[in-house]
């Protein structure tokens, strides 16, 4: 095996595996991440899997359905079914036909 073609061993560092630093930040623990591990925004999702911790970028904020209901409710969805929702569901469509007759 020529010196080109070497296999990385599990501590050598490589482009997708390097070392990084753990200080105390107040009463947490921090992480100082390699510039090519760097992500964009103020936030990321951590994730522990046995004893490994990984962390995912954020890229949209998790959908809050109380809010959405909130925002419906103020633009007056309140009164789209003023009886409640209906006790009977929708018939089914006809399968043979395709359009209004």
């Amino acid at each position: 095996m020529t010196a080109s073609a070497k296999k990385p061993t599990v501590n050598e560092p490589t482009a997708k595996n390097s070392t990084a630093k753990l200080f105390m930040h107040g009463r947490s623990q921090a992480v100082r991440l390699p510039k090519e591990f760097r992500f964009e925004g103020t936030e990321v999702r951590v994730t522990r899997v046995g004893n490994k911790v990984i962390l995912e970028p954020m890229e949209k904020p998790p959908f809050d359905l109380t809010a959405f209901w909130a925002k419906l409710d103020a633009m007056g969805a309140k009164d789209f079914f003023p009886d409640g929702p209906p006790d009977d569901p929708p018939a089914e469509p006809d399968p043979r036909k395709f359009f209004d007759e």
